[in-house]
């Protein structure tokens, strides 16, 4: 058996969890929006086309922010397309995906799809093809109350309330050849920080995310970030990072360790924007925004079968997750929880069908995926300040990281509940976890889940169709709790959580 032993102590904290850490996305793109939160002729649609079944498990999820419409799809986005009568609304090229946009989802649809969920709207403006005049536009139709161009056209569109959206994206992916409207970092800082400071002027209370490295990955990292910032500073709350992982040839190890590069990933952008802030003598932090992270096999092809282009709402990136994947998205929730003193906001890719928490089929049934299930839990247990959690752990060795600690963990205290979060990343061995608990007002497991694979199953296993519980949560038997001293024994390569509290 594996072992590891975790250090805390509720004098030491990262910081209190921040509720945006929980996040999702949803982007016009496949089969996310249509025949995903969006279907009216489904047999569960609401008088608003949304389909109940997916509402039903998104406001289980309970993401916490949601970012919208994009994504790449943003920089091609002109949003006057998507408000007003919908049969007036003209269908588009998206260059992005290679589809035909509808626009019978729109701003107004959204806002209703969140006020229903229960989240706050986290919009991106397209500093692509357009720039600071249409943002400014869309800001003013969103949030200014009344009399006004844009203000009075909400209005005449049937929303008299403004939707008072608050986190606003600078653009997406600006530094990757692939965007639409792709800039060099000083192009971007500038035209961020233009943008910005005008936005700001028709509402001063929003909060601004300045466009990051789309992966660690990038020739520019590091430098774009340098640059835009100098440049923005002044304009930009937040400045985002992407990051996605997969397996590569069979090597499960590296794979189980994705969040050492997560970690390194954001202490990377955390040094660099203090840096900036040093060097330009800012007294504001610039915290940060992972609002695109998640498992995604890019190395498989993006387009389901017999998908053409321009079609509507084709089967784009519909990867089915396995107990391997759950184990990995644990851990990179882990990493987040880490870094809660500067990643303030979150955002997991995306909430349906595309690389999705959830799944559904037109006309049929929606269920969770693997991952949906570490997300949930962490979502709902992590509660109070975040601890630093120091972990002794036996290692082993990977091809991509080295040495790797067997066992990854995080830990929220509320005062009335410790919750600690633990992987095995042992894809054949249990481990045994001490956690001690003397300096903490509990002495009784309250809550103790586990993800694994289960008799019959192998790490491979998903949830399908007909099939939706193959994967999910169980009762992690398996932890006592004698003389201030927690020992959890984790099966092979598993995710659990065990909530501690005062009997």
């Amino acid at each position: 058996m594996r072992t590891a032993r975790l250090a805390l102590d509720p004098a030491f904290t990262v910081g209190p969890v921040p509720r945006r850490l929980f996040g999702s996305f949803v982007e016009h793109m496949g089969r996310c929006v249509y025949t995903g939160i969006f279907e009216p002729d489904h047999p569960s649609a609401d008088e608003d086309g949304l389909r109940t079944d997916v509402l039903e498990l998104t406001r289980e999820l309970g993401p916490t922010v949601v970012r919208y419409p994009g994504g790449n799809f943003v920089s091609g986005f002109e949003w006057e397309d998507s408000v007003g009568p919908r049969e007036d609304r003209p269908r588009r090229i998206d260059r992005a995906w290679r589809s035909v946009e509808t626009n019978q989802f729109g701003l107004a649809e959204f806002d209703a799809w969140a006020r229903k969920v229960g989240t706050e709207p986290m919009m991106a403006v397209n500093l692509g093809t357009r720039g600071l005049q249409e943002a400014c536009d869309l800001l003013e139709y969103s949030n200014h109350t009344s009399g006004t161009k844009f203000s009075d056209l909400r209005i005449q569109h049937g929303s008299k309330d403004p939707f008072g959206i608050k986190l606003w994206c600078l653009g997406n992916e600006l530094d990757g050849p692939w965007q639409t409207g792709h800039k060099t970092a000083a192009e971007y800082g500038r035209l961020a920080a233009e943008t910005g400071m005008a936005m700001r002027t028709v509402d001063p209370d929003i909060e601004l995310v300045a466009v990051g490295s789309s992966s660690r990955a990038m020739p520019t990292f590091g430098e774009w970030e340098q640059t835009v910032l100098e440049l923005s500073y002044h304009a930009v709350d937040y400045v985002s990072l992407h990051a996605y992982y997969q397996e590569h040839d069979g090597d499960a190890a590296s794979f189980l360790a994705s969040a050492v590069d997560m970690d390194l990933f954001i202490d990377q952008v955390v040094a660099t924007a203090d840096a900036v802030r040093a060097k330009g003598k800012h007294t504001k932090k610039i915290n940060l925004s992972f609002d695109e992270w998640n498992v995604w096999y890019q190395s498989k092809p993006h387009h389901g079968p017999g998908v053409e282009p321009w079609d509507v709402a084709p089967r784009v990136i519909e990867d089915e997750y396995s107990v391997t994947d759950a184990v990995v998205v644990g851990t990179l929730l882990n990493s987040l929880l880490r870094h809660a003193d500067r990643v303030h906001i979150g955002a997991q890719a995306q909430l349906v069908n595309v690389i999705g928490l959830l799944r559904s089929e037109p006309g049929g049934e929606a269920w969770k995926q693997t991952i949906a299930h570490p997300f949930e839990q962490v979502r709902r247990l992590a509660t109070g300040n975040v601890l630093q959690v120091v972990t002794t752990s036996e290692k082993y060795e990977t091809a991509k990281f080295d040495a790797v600690d067997v066992v990854d963990a995080s830990a929220t205290y509320d005062e009335e509940f410790l919750t600690v979060f633990l992987a095995n990343r042992d894809q054949e061995q249990p481990a045994s976890v001490e956690v001690p608990l003397r300096a903490f007002d509990v002495d009784r497991v309250a809550t103790a889940k586990v993800l694994a694979a289960t008799e019959g199953q192998d790490r491979h296993t998903t949830n399908l169709e007909g099939d939706h519980s193959a994967v999910g949560l169980r009762p992690l038997e398996d932890v006592t709790v004698t003389d201030g001293l927690a020992t959890v024994v984790l099966p092979p390569l598993s995710w659990a959580v065990v909530q501690f509290r005062k009997g």
